[in-house]
């Protein structure tokens, strides 16, 4: 490589970006509250696993190509109407502003299959005004991962939540769990493709073990979250992760812009909440000058 180490030319590419200066140019601070995404990525339960191809590599091409085959409800992404109720817009039919604007991120630190309850919502701070992006951090995205634990324990929404968030008429909704309901509220539960015993039925077995009930006594509904708040126009994220701790409790700028996907179901997204703590940045008047 005529004298470079691989790792110093890395170090070197990279300088092409620099972050720091532009950032205190601007003035703005930018947290990433997306999990990372690549091969291995955690997957739902009933979910084949992603799968990335290079068709042309940099030492047979002289270019880098990647092809990519896999369900939009991965990672960190983010539900249309259309995903569950018939009717509704997709991904392609919400308007742009939906995907930009205030909103806060609320640190409701949750357990091993506990609910997010209207009081815990209407307790939190800041609280929420109408037109917010509201984000929940239960702690959960502490556990994401390929395992049981984030998948088949989690905490979750359920219709207490999605009543809420409706009565508040929020713009957009979502948590750092692995669904917008509660788990044992989906398919993982005795529900729709899960019924009668669920995908994962030995964690049905062990909840009625430590519960004393079946998980359909307590959660008798199927997503009841995701029904009520997109067929109530309110999208909602899911599987948030990344930076949210740094701006729980806060009230932020969010910006997570999908795919412009005809009748898109669901996308990936990178969502980003913003902070301007000197409040002198604007966004341009559309001048031409």
């Amino acid at each position: 490589m005529s004298g470079w180490e691989e790792g110093d030319w890395r170090d070197e590419s990279l300088c092409i970006f620099e972050e720091s200066n532009l950032l205190n140019k601007m003035g703005l601070e930018f947290y990433d509250l997306s999990h990372p995404w690549g091969l291995g990525q955690p997957c739902w339960p009933y979910f084949e696993d992603v799968k990335i191809e290079r068709l042309h590599s940099m030492s047979k091409s002289g270019v880098l190509t990647q092809r990519i085959t896999t369900v939009m409800h991965s990672g960190t992404h983010i539900d249309a109407p259309a995903h569950v109720v018939p009717g509704t817009p997709f991904m392609d039919e919400v308007p742009l502003p939906y995907f930009f604007g205030s909103g806060v991120v609320l640190d409701i630190p949750k357990k091993k299959w506990e609910l997010v309850t209207r009081e815990d919502l209407e307790n939190a701070t800041p609280s929420v005004r109408e037109g917010d992006i509201v984000i929940v951090n239960t702690g959960w995205h502490k556990y994401y991962g390929d395992n049981r634990h984030y998948y088949g324990y989690a905490p979750g929404f359920g219709r207490e939540a999605g009543e809420w968030f409706v009565e508040k008429k929020v713009k957009m909704a979502g948590n750092d769990t692995q669904a917008l309901d509660h788990p044992l509220a989906t398919a993982i539960g005795p529900h729709g493709p899960g019924a009668p015993n669920g995908l994962l039925p030995d964690v049905c077995a062990e909840y009625k073990a430590e519960t004393g009930r079946d998980v359909i006594e307590d959660f008798p509904e199927w997503e009841p979250c995701h029904n009520l708040i997109l067929s109530n126009g309110i999208c909602g994220f899911e599987n948030i992760g990344g930076d949210i701790d740094k701006v729980s409790g806060k009230r932020v700028t969010f910006a997570a812009f999908p795919w412009r996907w005809k009748k898109g179901d669901g996308c990936i997204v990178r969502l980003v909440a913003i902070v301007d703590p000197t409040g002198s940045f604007r966004i341009e008047t559309g001048s031409t000058e």
